[in-house]
């Protein structure tokens, strides 16, 4: 898992090149395409077929069907704002990352008894930030977190430097790619 999870929200289907190459220009091979817009599965899809060296995933996925859908447009993972068993069991028959999540011990329990190590910690900065990640760290060691939400260059810093944060998630990072790529032309 890359360090980094840019939260992608396409609203045209044409975007999607601007936005994949700004980040791939950036040095970040991961895109999390959310389910907030019509176009989301064919922007996986179309981002699947021809950004094959980058890692596409389906974020705002809050049921079975937006899984399927995601799925057969061949999201490599799944990333959901809350817990769904729907969502987890259709991810483990496939044999998919899912990463739900969960901001509560009874939250990350659930997850623990899906077979989920590793959770979303969304959002960060309402539930706590680091304080509550290293909280929540003790009872569940197991457990990796990939905070989104009020993480920014602030504080992404302190967030890595926590051996129990997977992966940082963020629509910052597309942000910053797109305005460092218009800067350079």
């Amino acid at each position: 898992m890359e360090k980094f999870i840019p939260v992608v929200v396409i609203k045209e289907l044409s975007e999607t090149d601007k936005i994949l190459t700004a980040l791939k220009n950036n040095g970040i091979h991961t895109a999390e395409i959310t389910f907030r817009t019509a176009c989301a599965a064919e922007a996986i899809a179309y981002a699947c077929k021809h950004y094959p060296d980058m890692s596409i995933g389906a974020g705002t996925v809050v049921s079975a069907d937006q899984c399927n859908a995601a799925l057969e447009a061949g999201a490599q993972f799944i990333v959901s704002p809350g817990l769904s068993v729907a969502v987890a069991n259709i991810c483990r028959d496939a044999n998919i990352p899912y990463y739900p999540g969960c901001v509560t011990p009874t939250e990350i329990m659930q997850a623990l008894d899906l077979g989920i190590t590793t959770v979303k910690f969304f959002p960060a900065n309402i539930y706590g930030g680091l304080k509550a990640l290293k909280a929540l760290s003790a009872p569940f060691p197991q457990v990796k977190f990939i905070p989104t939400g009020g993480v920014d260059r602030s504080n992404i810093d302190e967030f890595l430097a926590f051996d129990k944060v997977a992966a940082i998630g963020g629509s910052f990072f597309v942000k910053e790619a797109l305005e460092k790529m218009e800067a350079n032309q």
